[in-house]
């Protein structure tokens, strides 16, 4: 089931993600494997959602909400608690984790960052995140992916 549900969020975050550099998405599922949330990084409802604010780094930065957070929102009246949280293409960023754990999720589950990635530093953080809270992670080498 892991493959399946990476693959959606995969296909969720490449498909709605306006962010040109990383089409990251996320998908919430409850522990009976029913979909909770499909969700992808972008900027917040009621804001210009351009292509020149995508491509200016500090504003994208600023604005943009990642996929986890976003699939937290979006599940917000629900009992999240034991859910798995899949991530594409990389885990939770440092900034995510902490609301991921504040959530209830017991799980996460994302392709195993690149040795070479600017994002190793942040997700390490997060890693010590998840083992001090008892998150469970999995992480699965992907060929030919980031």
């Amino acid at each position: 089931m892991d493959k399946d549900y990476l693959a959606l969020a995969k296909f969720w975050g490449q498909r709605r993600s306006k962010d040109p550099n990383k089409k990251v998405g996320a998908v919430l599922v409850r522990p009976d494997n029913s979909v909770a949330a499909l969700c992808y990084n972008g900027f917040p409802r009621q804001m210009k959602d351009l292509p020149e604010e995508y491509a200016d780094r500090d504003v994208k930065l600023s604005k943009i909400v990642h996929a986890e957070m976003n699939a937290l929102l979006m599940a917000r009246d629900q009992d999240l608690e034991g859910c798995t949280l899949y991530t594409w293409p990389l885990p939770c960023c440092d900034r995510c984790a902490p609301h991921v754990i504040q959530a209830g999720i017991r799980r996460v589950v994302a392709p195993d960052v690149p040795p070479d990635s600017k994002w190793v530093s942040s997700i390490a953080k997060s890693m010590e995140y998840f083992d001090e809270a008892g998150v469970y992670i999995s992480l699965y080498a992907i060929e030919g992916e980031e």
